[in-house]
Parts: C-alpha cells; sequence; structure tokens
C-alpha cells in the first residue's frame, strides 16, 4: 500500500563528531594481491567451433570471423537482432574482447558470456558503439562468447573481419588481480561497546534515526552493531527507534550475549492526518536480545515493531511484550507483513493487532493475540493452532492461522560476530530439515564460522572488475553499507560463497546488464541485500543457477536471505524479471520483490516496466515469506516441479489503465498473482493471498488471483483474495473457485483447499 511521505532531514553533523571522538570500526588483516596479466597473446576464439544467427551470403560464413585472416569476414542479415556465437572449449577467464567492424558494424550491442550456451550473462553493453576496431576491457568468465546486436550502424547487417578473445593468467578475473580480503567495514558501520557512555551511544542512535525515519528513497546505509554486553537499565534504560535502511545487530554468537534493557521501536508515520505502518520497509533487527522496560503512558510495557515488508527480526530474544502494530502514534494504524524467525519470545505475549498477514518461522512463542487475513507459522512452539476456515477474517470466523508443525527445509542467515579475541567472523548456519524451534535456544546454532579475511571486504568505490577478481580467486563477499552502481554484471562461479550485505547495501545495474549472476553451484548464500532496477531495461538483477539444468543440491543448496528487489521507487527504472530462479532445491527465505507503486516512476502504467517480478524454472524449490507485488502480467512464473511456498503475499498492480490493457487472453481478465502451467504436476502452497486496488476509477477485473493445474500433485491450502479499494475486482480466488471480491464484497475470499 501507499502511505508516502517526506520531510527535511536531520543533519548529521553531531552523529559525525562523535563518531570520530569515540567509535571506530577496525581493519583487520589482509591477503595480498596476486600479480596478473591479461594475456593479449593468445586469442582464445581461434579457429574455435563458432555460429551466427545468420550469414548474408555462401561467402560470408561465421567461421570468417575467428579463422586469423582480416581479408575475410562473417557478415550477417539485414535484421536486429544477431549474434555471433564461440564455443572456447572449457570455461575461460576473460579479461578483453576485440571486434574488427567491417563498415557494417554495430551500434547497440553486448558481449555475453555464457556456461550452457543458453544463460547468458552480459559482460559488456554499448549503444553508441563507433565501429572501426574496438579494443574491449572485460571481466567475466564461461565457455561460450557472444556478441548480440540489436541496432546497426548501416542500412547492412552486423559485419566482423575478426572477432578476438583474450584470457588473464592469473585465474583470478581476467586482468584485474583480486584485490585483498579483510580490510575496514567503512564509516557507516558503527559499533558501540558496554564500555561507552549510554548517553554517548543514546546521542548518535538518536542522530542516525532522526535522518533515516523519513528517507523512504535517501542515499543513508548503516549498520548498527552492539558488542557483547549490557547496555542500559530498568533504571535508565536505552530506547531507538529504527528508521529506513537501519540493520540493528549483536555481535555475539548468540542473541543472549547482547542484552538491551528498553526498546528497539519502529513507529507509525502519519501523512495528512493518517498515519500507518505500511510503508515501513528496508530496516531490520537481528542477534541480541532486549528485556522490555522503560516508556510510559500508552507505549509503557511494549517493544513497537510496527513494519511492513523487507523489515525482518531475526535471532532475536525479546523478554516482555512486542507488537506489530502502533496503536498509540496517531491510533491503531495499519502495517502490512511482515517475517521473524529463529527467534524466542518471554515473558509477554506477540501483539498482532493490524497486521494484516504476517509469517513467523522456527520461533518459540509465549502467546499471539490475533489474526487479520493471514497469519501463517511455521515449526514455532506455542503458535496458534490451524485455524484457517472459509470464512476466516470475517465477522464471528475464526483466525485465518496457518499452522505448519514443522518446516521441510531451512538454513538460517548467515551473521557478522566478534569472537573472544574481537576478530570478525561470518557465522554460516547449517541445512536443517523438518525444523522446529530457535537455532540457538539449546545450545550453539549447528554452522561454521569464517574469518573475515576469506571476504573481500566491498566499499562503495569497488569496481566489478575488482569485485569478480576477488570472486574468481574463490573469495567470499561483504558488501558495506551503501549504494553501488554496477555496470557490467557481477558473476559467481565457485560453490559456498557467501555473499553478505550490510546496512541494506543496494546494487543497481547500470547499463542494461544483469547484476548478479550465480553459476550452478552449491552452496552459493545471499544475505542482506538490496537490488534496484535501473535506467536501463536489464533482463533481470539476480540471476540464480542454469535453465534446464538437472543437477541437485538438495545437500547443500543456494539460499537468498532478505534479498529484496525494487523496480521504481528510489529511482525509475525497467528490468523484464527481477529475480530468475533457475538453481535446483534452493531456498527463498524473506524475499520481497516490489514493483513500485510510489516513488520515482511509479503511478502512471508506462513506468518502471516489468512484466513479471518472479520466475522459478527449478525443482524443489521453497519459499518462505515471499512477496511480490505490483507487476504487469503473470506476477509469479512457477515452472519448476516440487516447489513449496510459506506465505505469499501480493497486490494487483494499481494504475492498470482500461481492461484491454490488461489481459492474459482474449477471454481471461487480468492476469494471476501465481501462474503454475500445466506441465508442473506438483506443488504446495500454504497460506497465500492477492489484493486488489485498481485507482484509475475504471472498471478493471482479475479473473483469477491464483492459475495452477487441476490435478492431484498440485495443491493450494489456506488461499485467499482481499478487494482493498478503487474500483474493479478478483473474480475468483483459483481457477474460478472462491467468491469474488468487489465494492459489494470486500473479502477476505477464502478456498481452505484446492483441489
Amino acid at each position: 500500500m501507499s502511505n508516502a511521505w517526506a520531510r527535511p532531514r536531520a543533519s548529521l553533523f553531531v552523529v559525525l563528531t562523535l563518531l570520530l571522538a569515540a567509535l571506530s570500526v577496525p581493519s583487520f588483516g589482509a591477503r595480498p594481491a596476486a600479480a596478473a596479466t591479461c594475456d593479449t597473446g593468445t586469442n582464445l576464439a581461434l579457429n574455435k567451433a563458432v555460429s551466427a544467427s545468420s550469414s548474408e551470403g555462401a561467402g560470408t560464413p561465421a567461421t570468417a570471423a575467428v579463422d586469423g585472416n582480416t581479408g575475410t569476414r562473417w557478415s550477417s542479415q539485414f535484421s536486429d537482432p544477431q549474434w555471433l556465437q564461440v564455443d572456447l572449449g572449457s570455461s575461460q577467464s576473460i579479461c578483453q574482447v576485440t571486434l574488427n567492424w567491417e563498415t557494417a558494424s554495430g551500434k547497440a550491442f553486448q558481449i555475453q558470456t555464457s556456461n550452457d550456451a543458453s544463460t547468458w550473462t552480459t559482460i559488456y553493453s554499448t549503444t553508441a558503439g563507433p565501429g572501426g576496431t574496438q579494443t574491449l576491457s572485460v571481466t567475466g568468465t564461461g565457455r561460450y562468447i557472444r556478441m548480440y546486436g540489436t541496432a546497426r550502424n548501416t542500412g547492412y547487417g552486423y559485419s566482423l573481419w575478426e572477432f578476438g578473445v583474450y584470457g588473464g593468467t592469473n585465474g583470478g578475473g581476467g586482468g584485474t588481480p583480486p584485490p585483498p580480503t579483510g580490510g575496514s567495514l567503512g564509516s557507516n558501520v558503527i559499533v558501540f561497546s558496554p564500555s561507552m557512555s549510554q548517553a554517548s551511544i543514546q546521542s548518535t542512535l538518536n542522530s542516525i534515526s532522526d535522518q533515516q525515519v523519513p528517507s523512504e528513497f535517501g542515499t543513508g546505509r548503516y549498520e548498527l552493531l552492539f558488542q557483547p554486553g549490557t547496555y542500559g537499565s530498568a533504571a535508565n534504560p536505552l530506547i531507538f527507534t529504527v528508521g529506513f535502511y537501519e540493520a540493528v545487530a549483536g555481535l555475539g554468537q548468540n542473541p543472549n550475549a547482547v542484552v538491551i534493557n528498553g526498546t528497539v521501536d519502529s513507529y507509525n508515520q502519519c501523512s495528512g492526518g493518517t498515519c500507518n505502518a505500511t510503508t515501513n520497509f528496508w530496516r531490520s533487527l537481528s542477534n541480541l536480545s532486549i528485556n522490555v522496560t522503560g516508556m510510559s503512558g500508552c507505549q509503557a510495557g511494549d517493544d513497537f515493531w510496527a513494519v511492513s515488508q523487507a523489515a525482518p527480526m531475526r535471532r532475536v530474544h525479546i523478554n516482555g511484550n512486542v507488537s506489530l502494530m502502533d496503536y498509540c502514534v496517531g491510533g491503531p494504524g495499519y502495517a502490512s507483513g511482515g517475517f521473524i524467525a529463529d527467534s524466542q519470545f518471554t515473558g509477554g505475549t506477540v501483539t498482532n493487532g493490524s497486521q494484516q498477514q504476517y509469517i513467523t518461522r522456527d520461533s518459540a512463542l509465549d502467546g499471539w493475540s490475533n489474526g487479520v487475513w493471514n497469519q501463517v507459522f511455521c515449526g514455532d512452539p506455542g503458535a496458534p493452532a490451524q485455524s484457517f476456515a472459509s470464512n476466516s477474517g470475517l465477522s464471528g470466523g475464526p483466525a485465518p492461522y496457518t499452522t505448519l508443525g514443522t518446516c521441510p527445509v531451512t538454513r538460517e542467515a548467515p551473521y557478522l560476530y566478534q569472537d573472544s579475541g574481537g576478530n570478525y567472523n561470518v557465522f554460516v548456519p547449517s541445512l536443517a530439515t523438518n525444523s522446529n524451534g530457535p537455532t540457538w535456544t539449546n545450545g550453539q546454532t549447528p554452522g561454521k564460522s569464517l574469518s573475515l579475511n576469506t571476504f573481500f571486504v566491498v566499499q562503495p568505490s569497488a569496481t566489478v572488475d575488482q569485485i569478480n577478481a576477488a570472486l574468481n580467486a574463490g573469495d567470499n563477499l561483504l558488501f558495506t553499507p551503501g549504494v553501488y552502481h554496477v555496470p557490467s554484471t557481477i558473476t559467481v562461479t565457485h560453490p559456498d560463497t557467501q555473499i553478505v550485505g550490510l546496512g541494506f547495501a543496494t546494487l543497481i545495474p547500470t547499463n542494461g546488464n544483469t547484476t548478479l549472476s550465480v553459476a550452478d553451484v552449491s552452496g552459493v548464500t545471499l544475505t542482506g541485500l538490496l537490488f534496484d532496477a535501473g535506467p536501463t531495461t536489464s533482463p533481470s538483477l539476480l540471476q540464480v543457477g542454469t535453465a534446464g539444468s538437472a543437477t541437485r543440491h538438495d545437500s547443500d543448496p543456494v539460499s537468498l536471505d532478505d534479498v529484496f528487489f525494487r523496480v521504481g521507487g528510489a529511482t525509475a527504472g525497467s528490468v523484464t524479471t527481477p529475480l530468475v530462479d533457475n538453481s535446483n532445491d534452493s531456498l527463498l527465505d524473506d524475499v520481497w520483490i516490489w514493483r513500485a507503486d510510489h516513488g520515482a516512476g511509479a503511478g502512471t502504467w508506462t513506468g518502471d516496466q516489468s512484466p513479471t517480478g518472479l520466475i522459478v524454472n527449478g525443482s524443489n524449490v521453497t519459499a518462505y515469506g515471499l512477496a511480490v507485488e505490483h507487476f504487469q502480467q503473470n506476477e509469479v512464473d512457477w515452472n519448476g516441479q516440487s516447489g513449496t511456498v510459506v506465505f505469499f503475499q501480493n497486490e494487483n498492480p494499481y494504475e492498470v489503465p482500461n481492461q484491454a490493457s490488461w489481459m492474459a487472453s482474449a477471454s481471461q481478465k487480468g492476469y494471476p498473482a501465481l501462474y503454475i502451467p500445466n506441465s508442473v504436476t506438483s506443488f504446495q502452497g500454504y497460506g497465500m493471498g492477492s489484493y486488489s486496488y485498481f485507482n484509475q476509477g475504471v472498471d478493471i477485473h482479475n479473473s483469477m488471483a491464483f492459475q495452477v493445474p487441476q490435478n492431484s500433485g498440485v495443491k493450494l491450502h489456506d488461499v485467499l483474495s482481499v478487494f482493498l479499494n478503487g474500483s474493479g475486482g478478483i473474480d475468483s480466488v483459483v481457477n474460478g473457485t472462491g467468491k469474488a471480491v468487489s465494492s459489494a464484497f470486500g473479502g477476505p475470499s477464502d478456498v481452505v483447499s484446492y483441489p
């Protein structure tokens, strides 16, 4: 829902002064950089197997572009697009490409690499190719490489005398040496110690909060870390508010190593007399304990965590009452979705209040107040009993609780901590099956520790060449808080690579490229990253695995934890599909994919173009806390077999101008929130909702919220639709089943089981 507002930012002068005087972020020993060269004397493409989209004639075959003879050439037919593709014979690290054009040259083209000649990663892109001889410095890996042309400088085709490909000799990212590992976490990682004065800690926290609470689409990013110890007391509690792009975490190995006596809060935001938490996004709380104390009046006795999407609470122990809504600032206000995992609640209860939908996973509860439309519990001791019914959410109906005793397969998010010597490490939890309850309440979380010296600590000034060189050398990545502009694809090819973002590190493609691509390998983890669409349309923002791969990764899957995507909002942008998941057995744990309904580029049907939010091609993919909203066609295409989704949230696009612009077929109005083709024979979905708010004053309808094959292997449990406001509505919940929702009946329209 949209409730955007803004007010002038507060200055951070006080914060900076305090940080210089009292706070420091240690640096750590680093692996020295390796020497490297780009071997421009060996053309890897020479006389290799080559193919092309077309040839102008028999005298200009594709082979002429890799024969080493500048008197012969390949020339395509006179149309777009066209491509020339070389099989290098094995995966190569590529540092340079040369294009010796004939007069008929490419104006707009990409250089792309692939491991299977099916899924391509862009390593160079231009819309202003000058022709002549071009020498391109690139960073990439792959067995296959191609020139993919989309616009020509002449009326003829694409014509190359020679296509040269050159590789690095150090195995570490072409001609760029691997950068040193370890190092400073940067100025926007703020570390607090129990030895610091509480007044100094409070002042710093308040100054950052004053800046970040109103800064929904600002560029400030902060990781706020508490070293092991106790902060505040019953007599003098530590109380602070968390704003946008603030990640608050403890640095102990377990949550009880950091104790805050006080509250850590997120409150309603008010605009035009209306106060809600429906845009309280992009903030987090993890790996610490809170003894709830302090405050007065309406706010006494509760820790308020009134948030919506992309605001996870992980590995926390809250001793006392916690409210997931704010009933004090402007009165009770709406909140719209949240995520809790691997946590413990004692000495009080959780007040759900106005939270319209929520998922709680593997957490120990001591009470839960109520539900609104869709409250899902998975592996939670103390959770309410299963009660979802055909009249849940309606007057007199039971609570809309979907309760699973265990979660089928999980792996908790990696996290930063300090060991007894004060050294930074990243802890990577182990895979679990049939999980129930927190991982840390009966001993240390199972898993492994990785020294920070195994990570390239990425600053916003780092280049993609440096990042890829580190990855090719086998290093992990830790992105420090900031906004990163990414002109070519970051390519992950090593199994078990850990990629950790601090302070909602934000990656934006600038050249129409895929931002980050993960090869078909096991064990890669991405945690705490925000992907924005860029100004030139990208095919994807994140691509995982290889389409069509039969390789199983069930013993060591790829996992995405607290990874979020935006098309518009902070910056106008466009992308075909933000997330493409081809990796079998992968885990999606708290993923929000959002085409903006407010902010930059939003509000019109032609702004922030993006047809589909998520495509899942991998088999046995499991998702917890999946939200995909406002995309212009099928919002999710789930093509993989044996998938599982535990909690799904969707809103249809708001600004559809007319029904003719939004038709899945001549007879099907609108597009489903989740589409599963007939080729899929097995799927399980639990607690899934889709809502409408068509705000153009036009009678827009969606034939069905969910469209799935009608067979016994594809099962949906506890699914619903809701009419939020506006015009039109959703005509059925799934495949024509379930009552329509509109201004006449707002819903929820509940379907307990399908088929």
